[in-house]
């Protein structure tokens, strides 16, 4: 069977949590998209597709919940889903599945917004809980997952360009999150890390108003002998994982980092993880998604 090296990524997820602008974005990077595809129709398409003499190289198709008949249980699709994924792979078609994500309320503000009603044919609230346990297991299979709660369109597109040129490049993107627990903690991160118990700037009035950013609040942090320990004991253990999650094949990893607040600690932290991780030749990108709350 011919085979040409063609880029597939699977896009899933919860209704309304953005795989229709997804899509969208794939196309706008030259995808050529197809949606609502019946989950068994999968090995075939992707057949069609690399038997072709057609330049087809890039290729997102979008499954969801819609195809789900009220004979079909949520184990049932599971175990297609999985069944067709391992088909797939045993052609030597490679593949990404993206989940899209929301948080509930999310969900719930944006199908009242539409007045579009679920696809289950439930109500909202009741619809959105039964898909998200229907999806558990295709959630748990997937390589990336987005929570598109607080993201904007072009974060979206930004956030699936630099999934796309992982694809091509076969390198691992880092990506770190400072946040406030407060505000709870980010969905799609891989690695979370608890930095609450360092000394808060917080309570420190020439520090109180500064942020992470601020070198006086960096140094208050990093002086203390604690910080230190905990930065070589967390270096060690990155220099263990990072290089088998590249072994694995992952190509996207969320490293979250969480203080109290968001403003201070983890901040500081997590430019410091950055700054390692560049010495080190790590893709990395940092964002502080609280800083300013």
């Amino acid at each position: 069977m011919k085979k040409n090296n063609v880029q597939f990524f699977i896009i899933t997820g919860m209704s309304g949590a953005g795989k229709t602008q997804a899509l969208k974005c794939l196309e706008d990077l030259g995808y050529f998209c197809i949606d609502n595809l019946p989950v068994g129709l999968v090995p075939r398409f992707a057949d069609l597709i690399t038997e072709s003499d057609a330049r087809i190289k890039k290729v997102a198709m979008g499954i969801d919940i819609r195809i789900v008949s009220t004979a079909l249980t949520h184990k049932t699709f599971a175990v297609i889903f999985s069944s067709t994924l391992n088909l797939l792979r045993s052609r030597g078609i490679d593949y990404r599945v993206v989940f899209l994500d929301a948080d509930n309320p999310v969900l719930i503000k944006r199908f009242s917004e539409t007045r579009r009603k679920h696809p289950l044919g439930k109500n909202i609230i009741s619809g959105i809980s039964e898909e998200r346990k229907q999806l558990t297991p295709i959630r748990a299979l997937a390589d990336k997952i987005i929570n598109t709660s607080n993201i904007t369109l072009s974060q979206l597109k930004e956030t699936l360009s630099e999934l796309v040129e992982i694809k091509v490049s076969k390198e691992m993107i880092i990506n770190v999150v400072s946040f406030g627990y407060k505000f709870g903690l980010p969905l799609d991160a891989d690695i979370a890390l608890d930095v609450r118990f360092l000394p808060n700037p917080a309570y420190v009035d020439r520090l109180k108003k500064l942020t992470g950013t601020s070198e006086r609040v960096r140094k208050f942090i990093k002086s203390k002998r604690i910080t230190r320990r905990f930065l070589k004991k967390l270096f060690s253990l990155l220099a263990f994982l990072l290089p088998n999650f590249v072994k694995e094949g992952k190509s996207y990893l969320t490293i979250a980092v969480g203080c109290t607040g968001g403003r201070h600690r983890s901040v500081v932290m997590a430019q410091e993880i950055k700054e390692h991780l560049l010495r080190k030749n790590y893709t990395v990108r940092v964002a502080h998604r609280d800083i300013d709350k």
